[in-house]
């Protein structure tokens, strides 16, 4: 099962369901000796499986696109970009689910959550005092928070960032597709489109 989700004439986005096993993956998958090496220091199999089925995500991607994959490497805050590519690109995983997403212009973000219980639980540490007011302890408003503000951390690509203090998310409706984020550092300030989906394993993100 795989979605396409055109965002818009630049972003495209591509959330699929794993169902290859490791050898089927890499079969066609070119990987650098650096994916190589982050590849073998993941021993759990199914997290291995996850790993590679991001890879083919955004080669899939990429190659619709009419742009040959080479490959990933990632940056000195192990942000991963398209080997030879100006374009700029995200993955995420979770359990059973691979999503990737390519932009042609500018950073993007991509975050893919099952709604879960757990959420009530992080809420101090994710979600600023007006933030926890609008979510009301509601599950589902507490995954479009978490999701989107990890959509919001993967494009902003840096350290030193933390969702309560550095990561915002406006008030939204029940059901919205659009929302409003930003990024606010004592160096840095931007507001960026959120757009999420109820998708795939729950909810999927997408931050540019």
């Amino acid at each position: 099962m795989t979605f396409q989700i055109d965002i818009n004439s630049d972003c495209v986005a591509r959330l699929q369901a794993i169902t290859e096993n490791e050898p089927t993956l890499r079969v066609g998958l070119p990987l650098t000796m650096s994916e190589q090496e982050d590849l073998a220091g993941i021993s759990h199999p199914s997290q291995r499986v996850e790993w590679l089925a991001c890879r083919v995500a955004i080669q899939q991607l990429t190659e619709l696109q009419g742009m040959p994959y080479r490959g990933l490497q990632k940056d000195e805050f192990g942000k991963p970009h398209l080997i030879d590519s100006p374009w700029h690109i995200s993955l995420s995983h979770t359990g059973g689910w691979a999503a990737a997403v390519l932009h042609r212009s500018r950073p993007v973000g991509i975050d893919i959550e099952p709604i879960r219980e757990q959420f009530t639980r992080v809420v101090p540490r994710v979600l600023s005092e007006s933030e926890i007011a609008h979510a009301g302890g509601d599950p589902n408003r507490l995954a479009v928070y978490w999701c989107a503000k990890e959509a919001l951390y993967k494009l902003y690509g840096k350290r030193q960032l933390t969702f309560r203090e550095h990561l915002h998310v406006e008030p939204f409706t029940d059901g919205a597709s659009h929302l409003v984020g930003h990024v606010r550092l004592p160096n840095h300030k931007e507001q960026l489109i959120i757009q999420c989906f109820q998708a795939g394993p729950g909810l999927l993100a997408v931050a540019y």
